[in-house]
């Protein structure tokens, strides 16, 4: 199986009062989406099938990334993926029967699974932090594995420049 492991891109906190499931991407996170989408297919990083978080932040990013893709991916929204912990990401992807199985999550979430399934991560300073819209693609034998290999990893920064303001 490859599992695709995307943070979620940067979101607004224009209002600092705003429930947090209701967030929306800011400027710099749509951009951010778009590259790592553009990227994804550029590297033939292609799932059958994202599970994303029920979180507007998380379907914004699904929805800027897939439009890069030849073929559209299902998308699967879950309320259980907001906020997830690892175990309940790979409980998810347990169940799928996709060679290629997207998910995006939120940290710690997310960065944790993706620190605790590779048996070497890679040397990029970013990884073990893993920012927002941070990728990382991921070969194991099963889903509950700790010996995947990752494949790639990738931040936003590493593909397009960001000014202080983002």
């Amino acid at each position: 199986m490859r599992l695709i492991l995307i943070r979620h891109a940067k979101s607004s906190w224009s209002d600092p009062f705003a429930n947090d499931h209701a967030r929306v991407l800011n400027k710099r996170g749509r951009a951010s989406a778009r590259a790592i989408g553009a990227w994804l297919a550029d590297n033939d990083y292609v799932p059958a099938i994202i599970h994303c978080s029920d979180a507007a932040r998380t379907q914004e990013t699904a929805e800027l990334i897939m439009p890069y893709f030849d073929t559209r991916p299902k998308l699967r929204l879950s309320r259980r993926l907001y906020h997830a912990a690892p175990d309940t990401i790979t409980d998810l992807v347990r169940k799928e029967k996709h060679d290629v199985v997207a998910v995006i999550g939120h940290n710690p979430g997310i960065g944790m699974l993706a620190n605790r399934i590779v048996t070497e991560p890679p040397s990029h300073p970013r990884f073990h932090d893993y920012p927002t819209c941070a990728t990382t693609i991921v070969d194991m034998a099963t889903p509950d594995a700790k010996d995947g290999t990752c494949v790639d990893f990738i931040v936003p920064r590493d593909l397009i420049g960001f000014d202080r303001e983002g």
